[in-house]
């Protein structure tokens, strides 16, 4: 076999002439290794700060760190349910916001007669607009609040309907109840804890955000409001 035809001698040759090529697809993948592994470092740090850190070295309690009322919207859902239960067990009163006294009669008999808490319900009608957050302003009034937690109504994902069959009352009550609720609620409780420089706000959403579904285009634009 002749020294031109050998693959070894072709192979060099090839290589000589791209090794330019190599060298900066060499330095693109070290670029994007380096990414990765600082991306993958951060979300560790991340896990370790958020999950094991607080149950290592606990930092006090939560009233003391946040305050001692939480605010809960949409507590009929069992999301939210379980924040109040939460919050409730490591003693912060809850202050219930709801449409329908009913939904919510029943976790408050069991936070107080379980964990020996302050509760409160407020009912207010987001279709009033403005004139909602009259008695939500009334109830917040003296309190210390620490949390506001607003969950996203469950009834929008009940049954899958095309948006042009859904009456526009109805549209215009599922922002309200949605939407315009949450923001209201943000704008009524952040003053208090901008000044006390405390605080925490907890929107619950929906997995419908991140993936779409046929027919429930209500559900998810609200989830990602």
């Amino acid at each position: 076999m002749a020294a031109v035809d050998s693959f070894q001698l072709l192979y060099r040759e090839i290589s000589r002439s791209c090794s330019s090529y190599f060298e900066a697809l060499a330095l693109v993948g070290a670029v994007y290794a380096t990414r990765r592994a600082v991306v993958l470092l951060r979300d560790c740090c991340t896990v370790v700060r958020v999950h094991f850190l607080p149950r290592m070295m606990p930092s006090g309690k939560l009233t003391q760190r946040y305050g001692d009322w939480a605010v809960i919207y949409g507590a009929s859902e069992p999301v939210a349910r379980a924040y109040a239960q939460e919050l409730a067990q490591n003693g912060v009163s809850i202050i219930f916001i709801t449409q329908d006294s009913s939904s919510v009669r029943d976790i408050v008999a069991f936070l107080t007669q379980m964990y020996g808490v302050e509760t409160s319900v407020v009912i207010a009608n987001f279709s009033l607009g403005q004139a909602a957050g009259k008695p939500i302003t009334e109830a917040l009034r003296g309190k210390d609040i620490g949390f506001l937690v607003n969950c996203v109504d469950e009834t929008l994902a009940s049954s899958p309907r095309s948006l042009i069959e859904i009456p526009e009352q109805d549209v215009l009550d599922q922002v309200n109840r949605n939407v315009t609720a949450a923001t209201l609620m943000a704008r009524l409780v952040l003053p208090g804890m901008v000044e006390r420089s405390r605080g925490a706000v907890v929107n619950i959403s929906s997995g419908a955000c991140c993936r779409p579904q046929h027919g429930r285009v209500t559900l998810t634009a609200f989830t990602v409001r």
